[in-house]
C-alpha cells in the first residue's frame, strides 16, 4: 500500500446512510463488522471500509490520525 493510499484513507469519509459525512476511520466497529457480514460494496468504497476494519481490530487507529487533514 503506497502512503498517498493512506492519507486518502484517513480522509475518506461515508458517502451514504446514518454515518453519511462520517470520516470512515471513525465508523463503529460494530458497524464495519455488519458491512462485513451483509458484504462490502464494490470498489473503493469497499475496499476501505475492509481496510478501517482491519485497522480497528489491530488497534491501529492511532497510526491513521496524523494523516488526516486538519482543517
Amino acid at each position: 500500500m503506497q502512503q498517498h493510499e493512506l492519507v486518502q484513507l484517513a480522509n475518506a469519509k461515508m458517502h451514504y446512510g446514518k454515518y453519511q459525512g462520517r470520516y470512515l476511520i471513525h465508523l463503529p466497529e460494530a458497524y464495519l463488522v455488519w458491512y462485513k457480514q451483509k458484504g462490502f460494496p464494490n470498489g473503493k468504497l469497499g475496499r476501505q471500509l475492509a481496510l478501517v476494519l482491519e485497522i480497528k481490530i489491530n488497534g491501529l487507529e492511532h497510526l491513521i490520525y496524523p494523516l488526516m487533514e486538519k482543517k
